[in-house]
């Protein structure tokens, strides 16, 4: 008998995702092989890069085919070993298919310490996004004290770390999100200088309202909200792009860039990023990371949507803005 559900690519978008693009199928548990281990999934991360990889055209990674397993970081717990190097009930973290359970080599999967903070966190503040805010913020951005640092995207995955990142170096940081509530959680509990809400408010003018122009950005959308930073660009300003996901769903991209003269006028620097380049030094990230979260300076919320049929739903869930901080679906219980 099927006794294991995995999600399948049914079909390339045109434009905004939708739940038929995803296909839930019953297949076999499967058997590890030499060196592999089964595991079984218990929390899988969705992220905006993985609209990229549905589509055919070429990006930093390979796309999915029509049919194939949809892929994601995964904490997982090992059901069975076959020369993996780890034991049934160990806890790892690996990039694994959106299934109940799942086989993997053993090199390509690391053991998740928390430091008893819940396993999840290995795919938020401790994982992917964390480790991206950190080297973006410390080798690509480097804020300075009393910078204007804006952040788009501030309260997600990301963007909330990014900016308390900034702001435990002296940067004045305002973030930008979509709601009322998130600029709130950015203001009162994050510690943020200030933040607006891009869907009702006038980014460039509330910019000058609450910043002396500004000295780094933190891009994790492109869109209309980035070109209204750009032209408050401050001179020797550093523009971190992390993410262009108000673009992600385009078919066609905006001709362009028509704004590269303000790099002129700021000599300023644009510098792209990708955390997989720091692969050598992920447990730097993740050790200092640790570190804030335990000393109360570092603070990060979960959205979990619960059970792997509504993982299709938390994903598209990220393009309306509906989750705070990171996006996790929990497929299958923890004992925590």
């Amino acid at each position: 008998m099927s006794d294991n559900r995995r999600f399948h690519l049914a079909k390339r978008p045109e434009g905004v995702p939708s739940t038929d693009t995803f296909d839930l199928r019953e297949v076999d548990r499967p058997d590890p092989g030499p060196g592999e281990a089964l595991v079984r999934v218990l929390y899988l991360s969705v992220d905006p890069y993985m609209r990229d990889r549905m589509r055919a055209g070429e990006s930093y990674a390979d796309p999915w085919e029509v049919g194939d397993p949809l892929r994601g970081g995964a904490v997982c717990e090992v059901v069975e070993s076959n020369g993996a190097g780890f034991e049934p009930g160990d806890t790892v973290v690996g990039n694994l298919p959106w299934a109940e359970y799942a086989t993997a080599s053993g090199s390509d999967l690391t053991p998740v310490d928390t430091g008893g903070l819940p396993v999840s966190t290995a795919l938020g503040v401790l994982g992917m996004p964390g480790r991206t805010a950190y080297f973006g913020t410390r080798e690509v951005a480097e804020p300075k004290a009393d910078d204007w640092m804006v952040v788009s995207g501030a309260a997600g995955a990301v963007g909330s770390v990014v900016g308390q990142l900034g702001e435990l170096q002296g940067a004045n940081v305002v973030g930008i999100a979509g709601s009322d509530e998130k600029c709130e959680w950015l203001t009162d509990d994050l510690g943020f200088t200030a933040a607006m809400n891009y869907k009702e408010e006038d980014v460039g003018a509330r910019l000058d309202e609450v910043a002396d122009g500004v000295d780094v950005y933190y891009d994790n959308v492109g869109g209309p909200v980035t070109d209204a930073v750009w032209g408050r660009l401050n001179v020797d300003a550093r523009v971190a792009v992390c993410g262009q996901i108000a673009l992600y769903n385009d078919e066609e991209l905006p001709t362009g860039p028509r704004k590269l003269g303000k790099l002129v006028e700021a000599r300023a620097r644009v510098e792209g990023l990708l955390v997989r380049d720091f692969a050598p030094r992920f447990r730097e990230a993740t050790e200092h990371l640790a570190g804030l979260v335990a000393a109360g300076d570092l603070q990060y919320r979960e959205t979990v949507t619960e059970g792997i049929e509504n993982a299709p739903d938390a994903f598209l869930g990220l393009f309306e803005g509906e989750n705070v901080g990171k996006q996790v679906v929990k497929v299958a219980e923890t004992g925590e």
